[in-house]
């Protein structure tokens, strides 16, 4: 019997700002995993964030499980306690299935755009 010696691919989470970013607005598209290998990396990039409006774009996260729904809550919280803005957009069907389950839609803010997270991260107050 004959065993073939597969490594285990190396996870990956990408951060890309995007366009719309200016001074006080953060929009930032994660590509790949947000899953327990990328997480400690995902937190080290998006704690010193200091923009006033932060906008997670999860278009690009092929998979989310609960370490990355933990870390996505660590985030809000944070922001929060230093009366910053957050919100998530166009979480995929599985990131959406995923936070359902853990019941965080009715807490953190998440839109079905891009778009929709800035019209409301420009009329909000700080969480």
């Amino acid at each position: 019997m004959r065993y073939s010696l597969r490594l285990m691919e190396l996870q990956r989470l990408e951060f890309l700002r995007q366009e719309e970013s200016n001074e006080g607005l953060s929009v930032i598209k994660l590509d790949g995993r947000l899953s327990l290998e990328t997480v400690t990396n995902f937190l080290q990039v998006m704690r010193p964030e200091n923009a006033s409006s932060l906008i997670l774009d999860m278009s690009g996260v092929n998979f989310l499980d609960s370490a990355g729904v933990g870390a996505l809550v660590q985030i809000f919280v944070h922001r929060r306690s230093k009366s910053q803005k957050f919100a998530l957009a166009a979480l995929t069907t599985q990131g959406n299935a995923v936070m359902t389950v853990a019941g965080l839609l009715k807490y953190l803010p998440a839109f079905a755009t891009v778009a929709e997270a800035m019209r409301d991260q420009a009329q909000a107050p700080p969480a």
